[in-house]
């Protein structure tokens, strides 16, 4: 005789089950980070692979050509970013002393609203750049593991991307052999529409990171703010982050306008900026990126924060392919719908929410009928 599981065990599964996956993923981020990174870039290239061998070109040969075209276009970015930023590193002597000026200013202005002695302001900057030296010894041995890491990171990709592009069909195979009879169709929905959906957010990204770029360095360009350019592209780059990175891409111009001298500057790139965001949340995203990805704000913003908990900066912006992966796993499996809804960001209809009130208050009235007494 099968026995009905409470609720509250039901959910200490559930909870147990979470914990033990986020420190999976927290330990095992070296690993998985690679992987997941090469599996979506991979699932990004299949279609121009599958073009060049329909085309009669080797498959070894198509994989190939499709990572020397992802290198030439990432290469291309980032010699582009450091061109720009040699130029600036030239004029960097200039803006350290306009820094300094500028908070020297800050400090007078500071000790005469709140009447605090510059000795006292100098004495306290000395104590704190003091603990900030002796904290960096410790900082070069983890920024040398992040080095390290990255480099890691770097190598490992294209490998993996490769691996992945040529073992498809294996990979396939297995899919098919673990998931027989009736689970076969649900599983090739599954992995056809979170293809689909991956590709379609990937070049959404990209479209959206491009156009965001041309309209961060004309604005910069039109108000005036020194390596506009450079400074617009740092701006889309960052602008992929979800939420965080659109905030930290509006201070990097507004400092270089601080140390240009022109407050005034400031103040229309943080309007021209906002503008720009406005644009970007309510048309380009909508129509680019987000009608790929069904997943709603609430979601998306608590599982970016998980995900930068979890892998930093990298985990932000896996967070949302990731959970639209899920939400499709969810609208195929009928026991977990409910899940793929509290994701989705359509809301359900008037009438559903009516029918719902109904139960709820048919619910109250039993209740408060068996609770009075019997005459």
């Amino acid at each position: 005789m099968l026995t009905k599981i409470p609720f509250y065990l039901k959910a200490a599964q559930v909870l147990l089950a979470l914990v033990a996956v986020f420190y999976i993923l927290y330990v095992g981020q070296s690993i998985i980070v690679p992987l997941v990174f090469a599996l979506l870039l991979a699932v990004l290239l299949n279609p121009f692979v599958n073009f060049l061998t329909r085309k009669k070109v080797n498959r070894v040969l198509a994989i190939c050509l499709a990572l020397l075209s992802l290198f030439v276009v990432v290469f291309g970015v980032f010699y582009f970013i450091g061109a720009q930023i040699s130029t600036f590193r030239e004029a960097l002597p200039e803006l350290k002393m306009r820094a300094a000026a500028l908070l020297d200013q800050g400090m007078a202005w500071f000790s005469d609203r709140f009447h605090v002695s510059q000795s006292k302001m100098d004495a306290w900057i000395d104590q704190k750049t003091s603990e900030g030296l002796n904290e960096v010894g410790g900082r070069v041995g983890s920024t040398i593991l992040s080095l390290s890491s990255l480099l890691v990171l770097v190598f490992l990709v294209p490998v993996y991307i490769f691996l992945f592009l040529f073992y498809k069909p294996l990979l396939l195979a297995f899919l098919g052999q673990v998931f027989r009879n009736n689970q076969a169709d649900t599983v090739t929905e599954v992995l056809a529409s979170s293809k689909k959906m991956i590709q379609s957010y990937l070049m959404g990204l990209l479209i959206e990171m491009l156009i965001v770029a041309v309209l961060n360095s004309s604005a910069l360009l039109i108000i005036g703010v020194d390596y506009a350019i450079v400074l617009g592209v740092i701006g889309a780059i960052l602008n992929l982050i979800p939420y965080i990175g659109g905030v930290v891409a509006i201070a990097l111009p507004v400092v270089m306008s601080l140390l240009s001298g022109t407050p005034s500057a400031a103040l229309i790139v943080i309007g021209a900026y906002t503008l720009i965001q406005f644009i970007d949340n309510n048309f380009l995203v909508p129509m680019v990126v987000a009608s790929k990805v069904k997943v709603n704000a609430l979601v998306s913003i608590i599982v970016v924060l998980i995900g930068g908990a979890v892998w930093g900066v990298v985990g932000m912006f896996l967070a949302i392919p990731m959970t639209a992966i899920l939400k499709v796993v969810f609208d195929k499996l009928p026991e977990l719908n409910a899940f793929g809804m509290l994701i989705g960001d359509d809301l359900p209809p008037q009438s559903f929410l009516d029918s719902l009130k109904d139960n709820v208050e048919e619910s109250q009235v039993g209740a408060e009928e068996k609770a009075q007494p019997d005459k």
